[in-house]
């Protein structure tokens, strides 16, 4: 793995535009941290790396058998079995040591027993002994099989099948800019409860001149209308409108480029498998975000199903007719006319969010919008001819990607094979 980033709290592989969602944040000069997580042991051994619980696991069986054949030991010299001479298969009389407590502590706390050895009667505090180590043998089995259990059914690992897209757009949707990222799902199983939010994280000075180098402000990708929670059958396309009460409502292709800001986008959601709640996050810095850009479809009608390809997945195509402006400057133009730029049914509504291509074009003449102008203003006359410039750049885009990209009638949507 290369270095990471310095400037953004999630990490980034440098060779590869693949970030690993992991936060590039370090905790220095915590007080009493080793006792805090002493405390709470489970989690602890939960979140550490597969090696060292690993190692844990080895050591207490280890120490455990070691501590309580010291003790079988202590127990048998004290009561001078180790004056007993016991005859082995060849003849020989030989006397058990610390060899043979260690492995009467094992065959004890393991319940494999061999036979040979055993406790009697004659010996009462070794008879409390036994009874305390399978106490404590079933005490260290019960943690140790559910830390190992809990560690393998976390749904963490599910996190490296839902995919987000390298870079993130600005381009039109019905008329308005809008910041745009996709995001799919490469297993069949599918997430419960999914849904979406993001997060617009830069550093902020406040009027008393308080420095605050993590500012986080929300950015709203639905929630009020339900559009934040995913249906996540195929790749979809998670769209924040830029207006007045977005943080990129004054920023303009040329103020993006010079911004610094990361968008932190997390995806949750319940494991269909589990029931476990998972996350998947990533992030787009300002130079990752490419304005006046579409994504390519990546759903494809074939026969009775619908085809994803995810060869396309992160791919995207410039779209020429995206206004440069802010979003403020835009509805400010708009504004003169009490209107939108595009209709809800106008060809910028064409367009590949969903991956699935539809026709949307009317078969009937229009009007030739020229023709509209009419006896305007001077500064209605520029917004009308601006809007009649985009209107006849977005058909030729539309009569371009309609001939690259065929369509057929709609299928069912629960047809859907990854490629």
């Amino acid at each position: 793995m290369g270095a990471v980033r310095v400037n953004s709290p999630l990490s980034q592989v440098t060779n590869d535009p693949i970030k690993n969602g992991q936060c590039n944040v370090v905790f220095n000069n915590m007080e009493d941290k080793p006792r805090r997580y002493l405390a709470d042991i489970f989690t602890t051994c939960v979140d550490i790396r597969w090696r060292y619980l690993l190692l844990i696991f080895t050591t207490t069986f280890l120490l455990s058998w070691l501590l309580f054949g010291l003790i079988f030991w202590g127990v048998a010299y004290a009561h001078g079995d180790f004056d007993i001479r016991i005859p082995d298969k060849d003849g020989d009389a030989r006397s058990s040591g610390f060899i043979g407590a260690f492995l009467f502590s094992i065959e004890t706390q393991t319940t494999i027993g061999y036979g040979f050895r055993c406790v009697t009667e004659e010996c009462p505090f070794a008879v409390v002994t036994v009874v305390v180590q399978s106490i404590v043998g079933c005490i260290i089995d019960s943690f140790m099989i559910g830390t190992i259990m809990a560690k393998m059914v976390r749904p963490k690992k599910r996190a490296q099948t839902l995919l987000f897209s390298h870079h993130a757009v600005i381009a039109l949707r019905d008329g308005k800019l809008c910041l745009m990222w996709r995001l799919g799902n490469m297993r069949k199983s599918h997430i419960v409860e999914a849904h979406v939010r993001a997060q617009l994280i830069k550093p902020y000075v406040t009027t008393e001149g308080e420095y605050l180098p993590l500012e986080q402000t929300d950015i709203d990708v639905g929630y009020d209308d339900g559009l934040d929670r995913l249906f996540l059958v195929s790749p979809l396309v998670v769209v924040h409108e830029i207006n007045k009460n977005s943080p990129l409502y004054n920023l303009n292709r040329n103020d993006l480029q010079k911004e610094d800001f990361e968008i932190v986008v997390i995806l949750e959601g319940m494991v269909e498998a589990t029931a476990m709640t998972t996350q998947a996050r990533s992030s787009y810095l300002a130079k990752e975000i490419l304005w006046g850009h579409r994504f390519e479809p990546v759903v494809f009608e074939k026969g009775d199903r619908y085809h994803v390809d995810y060869s396309r997945f992160h791919k995207t195509y410039e779209v020429p007719s995206t206004p440069i402006c802010s979003a403020r400057e835009l509805n400010q133009m708009m504004g003169h006319r009490g209107h939108r730029l595009l209709g809800s049914h106008s060809p910028s509504a064409f367009c590949y969010e969903n991956e699935v291509a539809l026709c949307c074009g009317d078969d009937e003449d229009e009007k030739d919008p020229k023709e509209q102008l009419g006896d305007l203003g001077f500064k209605e006359t520029f917004v009308e001819e601006q809007r009649v410039e985009m209107l006849s750049r977005l058909r030729r885009e539309t009569s371009i990607s309609e001939q690259r990209y065929g369509f057929t009638s709609r299928k069912r949507t629960a047809d859907v094979i990854l490629a």
